[in-house]
């Protein structure tokens, strides 16, 4: 890997993993477009951690109110009327889907579609593009279907157990975690921005625990000089250039969607899809 493919690799991360166009698909997709080497699972923790840093700079605030609305709830055995700490359970309880989907069907779905060192094969890719395409028409149908009247403070019990369910399905690349909780938001009835916001703040624990997962399984590469030098500053680069990128993306996605639909994500999604199949079936 040179520095320009780290940074390039951590812009991606950082503005896929939030517009919902799906991260684990594009990191995919491009080094598989331009015959690049596969970083590895020890970048790819530096990218998750670079999300996560973007997501915990921009929503500081929020979770420092959120965690200790919670811990008060848990002291005084008390969650009452109050919106923040009914907003920290309902967090929580969505997480929990997405967190066992995630330790237990992440590796196996990630071997399915990208082997280490392996190029994916054309029905692999031509999958991920179906998948792809068919989460952009869930997209493009929760737009016209739904009044989408509530915000962040009316969500409920509901829709976080429907939105964390759907966060179970992002261990699928071309499904995406913030297209398939956003998505969902839309459905449930919730404004644009409260959808965004509560995917955001849904996917913090997933990122967290999925950088964790990872490190753990490289933690002997991490404690000792498996990792060279020249590898390290490429995944700072690779971490710096997705937080950044990560926490542009969210500053600017959250003020798009205010006064916009998304569909312009949904037909990239299918450009994307078509031009996925079109390729595979070329090198094939």
């Amino acid at each position: 890997m040179t520095l320009f493919e780290a940074v390039i690799l951590g812009i991606i991360q950082g503005l896929t993993e939030f517009i919902p166009i799906s991260s684990s698909a594009h990191l995919i997709i491009v080094p598989w477009v331009f015959h690049w080497p596969d970083p590895g699972l020890s970048f790819d923790v530096a990218l998750h951690l670079g999300t996560l840093l973007a997501l915990l700079a921009f929503f500081w605030s929020d979770w420092v109110r959120l965690i200790r609305a919670g811990v008060l709830s848990i002291i005084e055995r008390k969650i009452g009327n109050d919106v923040n700490r009914r907003l920290f359970w309902f967090l929580v309880i969505g997480t929990i889907p997405g967190g066992i989907a995630g330790w237990l069907g992440e590796g196996a779905i990630e071997n399915l579609f990208h082997k280490r060192n392996i190029p994916p094969s054309m029905w692999a890719m031509i999958t991920m593009a179906f998948i792809t395409a068919l989460l952009g028409l869930a997209l493009y149908t929760a737009e016209r279907i739904t009044k989408r009247e509530r915000g962040l403070e009316n969500t409920t019990l509901k829709d976080a157990i429907i939105v964390g369910v759907s966060q179970a399905l992002s261990i699928f690349p071309g499904v995406s975690r913030s297209g398939s909780t956003i998505t969902a938001g839309l459905f449930v009835g919730l404004k644009r921005e409260a959808a965004v916001r509560f995917s955001f703040l849904l996917s913090t624990p997933i990122i967290l625990g999925a950088g964790l997962k990872s490190a753990f399984d490289i933690k002997s590469e991490l404690a000792g000089s498996a990792i060279a030098h020249s590898e390290k500053v490429f995944f700072a680069a690779g971490f710096i250039a997705a937080a950044v990128s990560g926490y542009l993306c969210i500053k600017y996605l959250l003020r798009f969607l205010r006064s916009h639909s998304t569909d312009v994500f949904v037909y990239y999604r299918w450009a994307l899809a078509i031009f996925i199949i079109v390729l595979a079936v070329a090198r094939a």
